[in-house]
């Protein structure tokens, strides 16, 4: 029998021991192997940790089981009269010693594996938000571009109005994007609750803690896109909080870098000329409509009618009081909220209120034009 025949029965039986569904799909409920020496190095110490599990269990219950059968009343009426035995004792607190320091011995030293970040060849800020996720490149030829990923599956999907896709609440709109056979170190922080930043393929998880800045360290060898999710509750949207990591060749990762700080330039400048105009009330309208659908709807309701703790819109003291005050809260944000600012521009931001506060039975006829925004900002 081969080698890989062989791990792969070992990875089956140590996956059916955890509480597998069936042997066909043992494999999927064990770790996974990853794209990094990091990820390797757990999963062989849990295998390892497994199968010194596994010949423990074996000489239990093999002793319990032959002591039950050797000593049984019909076979020795009579109980045995004995003292302790010194000897047994020292065997028996002997013996889990030597296991636990032939456990301690690689989980330590995989350990210091995973906390070492030093001569990392690329940072990036990793930033957890109330739901999604900032990436900021610290150094190299990607610094300066910053970006949020948010999830991109449709809310049809979510809704069940539409057949779930293949990534379904695994798909973003702006994955993270690192190259190949780098060492790329993490700084994982938060805005507002604590998120977790897990990519199992990279043998990667750490905790996003708001005023904290944790470290965390992968360098993938195998191009690629690699998923994960948070790994915290975070709140009511936690499931809708992916990570989608794109590992490329150094010539596409160039490439990739070069594209986006292109298309940031033009973002910018765009963004710019729109702050720089006169909106009239259909054009707000139109475009605070679709930002409403893509940022709000989540948690407000498609009506603005509020979902579950998040309240409503429709009728509310925010979208029909003073436009001052509600220009604040989508700039600054407010309890569960998040700040807007610098997630949207101020157009997009413009637009969205003048939605807000003249959508559904919001007939306030204010117009907020960007430059109403730009000047709350110097405020």
């Amino acid at each position: 029998m081969s080698l890989k025949k062989l791990k792969q029965i070992s990875v089956w039986l140590a996956s059916a021991l955890m509480g597998a569904t069936s042997w066909a799909e043992a494999p999927r409920f064990n770790l996974r192997e990853g794209v990094t020496q990091v990820s390797r190095d757990i999963y062989q110490l849990h295998m390892y940790a497994v199968w010194v599990c596994v010949g423990i269990g074996i000489v239990v219950f093999g002793a319990m089981f032959y002591s039950i059968w050797k000593h049984r009343r019909d076979n020795h009426p009579e109980p045995a009269k004995f003292h302790h035995s010194t000897l047994v004792e020292v065997v028996w607190t002997t013996i889990p010693f030597l296991i636990l320091i032939a456990l301690a011995v690689p989980a330590t030293r995989t350990l210091i594996e995973i906390e070492d970040n030093s001569n990392a060849e690329l940072n990036v800020l990793v930033t957890g938000y109330q739901w999604k996720w900032s990436y900021k490149y610290l150094d190299g030829p990607a610094a300066g571009i910053e970006f949020y990923s948010n999830l991109s599956t449709p809310r049809e999907q979510i809704e069940g109005k539409a057949p779930k896709g293949e990534h379904y609440l695994l798909e973003v709109d702006n994955p993270l994007v690192l190259p190949v056979g780098k060492k790329v170190r993490f700084l994982v922080t938060a805005k507002d609750v604590i998120h977790s930043w897990f990519v199992p393929d990279f043998g990667v998880k750490q905790d996003a803690i708001p005023g904290f800045i944790n470290e965390a360290w992968a360098k993938p060898e195998v191009p690629g896109i690699y998923r994960g999710q948070c790994a915290e509750l975070c709140g009511k949207d936690h499931g809708f909080m992916p990570i989608v990591v794109d590992v490329k060749s150094e010539a596409d990762f160039e490439k990739w870098v070069a594209d986006k700080k292109a298309e940031i330039a033009a973002a910018k400048k765009a963004a710019e000329e729109a702050a720089a105009r006169s909106w009239s009330k259909e054009d707000l309208m139109k475009k605070g409509k679709e930002v409403f659908a893509a940022r709000c709807a989540a948690c407000h309701g498609a009506e603005g009618k509020g979902t579950g703790p998040f309240p409503a819109l429709d009728g509310s003291k925010v979208a029909t009081g003073p436009v001052e005050a509600h220009i604040d809260i989508v700039l600054h944000g407010r309890n569960a909220m998040p700040a807007w600012a610098g997630q949207l521009t101020d157009a997009e931001i413009a637009a969205v209120i003048t939605y807000e506060r003249n959508a559904w039975s919001n007939k306030t006829g204010d117009l907020v034009q960007p430059a109403d925004v730009a000047a709350h900002k110097k405020q």
